[in-house]
């Protein structure tokens, strides 16, 4: 340093650290130059984006699931090996409890800030990560949870799962390829289970496949409540289950059904997709206990790629101690667990060249994703990423056998589903419990042979609309037709039962029909017709529930008269309105006359004229107000007159109509309600129009479903009036304890949901008018407005007391003086006469005289 003449140590060393500063600047420069082309040592060095995994690590889909991601993301890095992220996956053991579930997913989000989380298929594990995932914004992929209309909500949720529609459509499809109507639904009572079955239910009920039960097991059924149930599901008329439950409670269920020959040639099965998708290795005598059953599968194409795969997968299982080495075949949702490892690894290099981390980049990066995956083309839609197509494979034995495959496009076929084209509509031959290539005919073997049901049908042909009976008098065979005829076939046709109609032949006194259904149970099983529910033949027979309206009505013919619009008020009520409407104007006339000049014109001229004084316009405004209220009455009822005759149900001096011989009618006429003194039976409903019409009955009475018909034929001459539920409708009788009255009654309600109840009803009294709520139609009397008419009089009082009060006031000097005037001529007066009383005065006499001389002179 002495040589370049440095010799101050404290500038030597300042001189060094400069030197050393410029030297790691150039080196820097240095680098950064490197590193536009080679990279720097960070960026060499991946980043690892955490991404949680929630799982039931106990069970053997979350094991299969566990190991195929974390093998799917070790092949794809291998792939990518130039990628700049790499995926890390925490796990978490959910244990199968969504509130542990829970607890992972917010310790994985707040612990080790997760940029994603994927969760297995427990439908409420799926909810509650996806509500954490909506308030945390971080996407969450749920592997083969139900698609259900409350988790559609959630927009940062991915579903990967079976198209749930396209196999309902093909079950339904699959049930009518038979010829087959009416199915069993086992199910699993649990809510991954009840969730994803609804769907197939609405679609069977939209389709005309009647689910005739549904019979729910848990994993914890013992074999006494399965054969039990089973029992009885066995004996309802139909062979063919469809099962949607898991492979435990499935091989726990067709032990069962084996034992009580439920297994056997005549029955068939069904496996929903669920089902199929989550079997795993059964052993060989629970699979050949499956022989026949029908399974609908997710289909997935063979390809190299799956197949090198699944062999590696396999390999791996050995040196996985977590896994063990109980599994053996990689199941669907470790097929699409691959997919959703390779699809989340492309959107998280995506997000990081854009050098962003936000949650709703990633999630958009993953939604556009298209790659051919192992389960065929990789796409998701609307948040999901469905596989709808599915393949139909046969259990035999120990292994399956495909027959065939269900295409989205909505049509069968046998080959391989490569394209829209590729199919002829058609399904290889399928082996059925018990050995048979002959399709079961869809009822159980005890029951192909139908039962024949004894009916009696009332048959008096009064209401030919409700029932009307005819017998050919060739064969004698009894046909029935009518409202309540179709409704008992309609419900009646799902049990299999040929109906022989018998006629009632003792009258329209069905009190007797229930004791003769009673006493002769071996001659009848059921009766049908216009047939009351009431307590006293409940004691005899069994009644299904109602199929009609319930209550009584009354019909009346339509008011006509020309003078209907004066029957909204009554007489006492026009005239005080009319009283009060002079005493109003009056009174306005008396308080502007004498200032205003506009009313001291002649009568004509005063009409109409402006107000002067506020307490003319008080009065006028309190009678406007009443006119308004009593306008707006009037309208109302005088409505209600032109569409409803008015009817007292208290009248005792009119002609009450009902039918004759009804019990009901005779019970309600002399009831507390109507109390009719003077009552006329009729017997059809042309008696009851003839009546109506030429006045010998004031109005009918009777149970609505008779009056439907009376309006139905004649809407344009009669109205009705419904009263209040004063009876049970009718119903079918059929023997006490008989299983029909249930399963009869069940579908009575299904008619009525679906609405063809009432296309029947319609079909048979149309042009039906409305019922009114009640009758609404009595003239509004005085009495009801007396408060009114009283706020009128007193505004009117008033403002007279406040005239004379203000007439007083400008007069009272004037009015004291005349006072004082009048009581001093007065005072004078009465002096006088006091005084000519008491001494009467001679000038007076003399005066008086010559008053009546002149008086008298003038006369002549």
């Amino acid at each position: 340093m002495k040589r370049f003449g440095f010799q101050n140590p404290t500038l030597v060393s300042f001189l060094l650290v400069l030197l050393l500063f410029i030297s790691n600047c150039l080196a820097s420069s240095q680098n950064d130059d490197v590193n536009k082309d080679s990279g720097s040592e960070y960026d060499r060095v991946p980043v690892q984006v955490p991404v949680g995994l929630v799982l039931d690590l106990g069970c053997v889909e979350g094991k299969i699931v566990r190991s195929s991601l974390s093998m799917a993301l070790s092949d794809f890095y291998t792939v990518h090996n130039n990628y700049k992220t790499r995926v890390s996956l925490s796990v978490r053991n959910s244990h199968g409890e969504p509130l542990l579930a829970l607890a992972s997913g917010v310790d994985l989000h707040q612990a080790v800030g997760v940029e994603a989380i994927i969760v297995g298929s427990s439908f409420l594990e799926t909810k509650l990560l996806a509500e954490l995932g909506e308030k945390a914004r971080v996407p969450v992929v749920s592997l083969n949870s139900p698609i259900s209309s409350s988790l559609s909500r959630y927009s940062h949720l991915i579903q990967a799962t079976h198209d749930a529609s396209s196999e309902a459509k093909g079950i339904t499809a699959f049930i009518h390829e038979f010829g087959w109507n009416s199915v069993v639904l086992v199910y699993e009572d649990d809510d991954d289970w009840r969730e994803s079955m609804q769907l197939m239910v609405d679609h069977f009920g939209e389709n005309e496949v009647r689910v005739r039960s549904k019979v729910g097991f848990t994993s914890s059924s013992n074999d006494e409540l399965m054969m039990d149930r089973l029992r009885k599901v066995k004996g309802l008329g139909t062979s063919v289950f469809v099962v949607h439950s898991s492979e435990l409670v499935a091989t726990h269920l067709f032990e069962c059904a084996e034992e009580l020959g439920m297994m056997g040639e005549g029955f068939a099965w069904i496996l929903t997709a669920k089902s199929m998708n989550s079997f795993h290795e059964s052993t060989g005598d629970t699979r050949e206990v499956m022989e026949g059953v029908v399974g609908f599968k997710s289909y997935i194409p063979k390809s190299k790629e799956l197949q090198n795969f699944t062999l590696r997968w396999r390999k791996s299982l050995a040196n996985d101690e977590a896994v063990g080495l109980e599994i053996n075949r990689l199941s669907i949702a470790g097929v699409w667990a691959h997919d959703i490892a390779w699809a989340l690894a492309r959107a998280v290099e995506v997000t990081r060249m854009q050098n962003v981390s936000s949650s709703s980049i990633l999630l958009e990066a993953i939604k556009e994703n298209r790659f051919k995956g192992l389960s065929g083309d990789f796409q998701i839609k609307d948040k999901n990423f469905l596989s709808d197509k599915f393949e139909i494979v046969n259990l035999i034995g120990s292994g399956e056998r495909r027959v065939g495959f269900w295409n989205s496009n909505g049509s069968f076929s046998n080959r391989r589903l490569l394209s829209s084209s590729a199919h002829n509509n058609k399904l290889e031959t399928i082996i059925w419990p018990g050995g048979s290539a002959q399709s079961p005919n869809g009822r159980n073997s005890g029951e192909i042979k139908r039962k024949k049901l004894r009916v009696l049908v009332t048959s008096s042909n009064r209401f030919p609309r409700l029932v009307k009976v005819t017998t050919d008098p060739a064969t004698n065979i009894v046909s029935a037709e009518g409202f309540c005829i179709d409704v008992f076939k309609a419900s009646i046709n799902p049990f299999n039962y040929d109906v022989e109609f018998i006629l009632w032949r003792n009258g329209s006194n069905y009190d007797k029909l229930a004791h003769a259904l009673y006493n002769q149970k071996d001659k009848y099983d059921a009766a049908v017709g216009d047939i009351t529910i009431t307590s006293n033949r409940l004691k005899y027979v069994d009644f299904t529930m109602a199929f009609t309206e319930l209550g009584l009505g009354i019909v009346a013919p339509k008011e006509r008269s020309m003078w209907v619009f004066f029957q909204p008020l009554t007489r006492d009520l026009w005239v005080t309105s009319a009283a009060f409407f002079v005493l109003t104007g009056i009174i306005v006339w008396l308080i502007e006359r004498p200032e205003n000049k506009e009313f001291q014109g002649s009568w004509s001229e005063q009409i109409g004229e402006k107000l002067k004084y506020n307490l003319s316009r008080f009065v006028v405004t309190v009678w406007v107000f009443a006119v308004l209220i009593l306008t707006t009455s009037y309208t109302a009822t005088l409505t209600s007159m032109m569409t409803v005759q008015q009817i007292r149900f208290n009248s005792n001096t009119d002609f009450v109509g009902h039918l004759s011989g009804s019990i009901i009618a005779n019970a309600s006429l002399t009831g507390p309600r109507l109390r009719a003194t003077n009552t006329k039976g009729l017997n059809t409903s042309q008696d009851y129009a003839e009546a109506l019409l030429n006045k010998t009955v004031a109005f009918i009475v009777d149970e609505l479903p008779y009056l439907n018909v009376l309006l139905g034929e004649k809407p344009a001459q009669f109205i009705m009036v419904k009263s209040q539920c004063t009876t049970n409708g009718f119903g079918f009788m059929f023997q006490k304890g008989d299983e029909l009255v249930h399963n009869v009654s069940t579908e009575i309600a299904k008619l009525r949901t679906e609405g063809k109840l009432g296309e029947i009803e319609k079909g048979w009294f149309e042009n039906q008018l409305p019922y009114t709520t009640d009758d609404t139609s009595n003239p509004i009397t005085l009495y009801r407005f007396r408060g009114l008419f009283m706020i009128t009089g007193l505004s009117s009082a008033f403002a007279l007391a406040v005239l004379v009060i203000l007439w007083l006031r400008d007069r009272w000097k004037d009015l004291v003086n005349s006072v004082k005037v009048f009581i001093s001529r007065l005072l004078v007066h009465f002096r006088i006469l006091l005084a000519r009383t008491i001494h009467p005065s001679p000038l007076d006499d003399h005066i008086g005289e010559s008053v009546v001389q002149m008086g008298q002179g003038n006369r002549q």
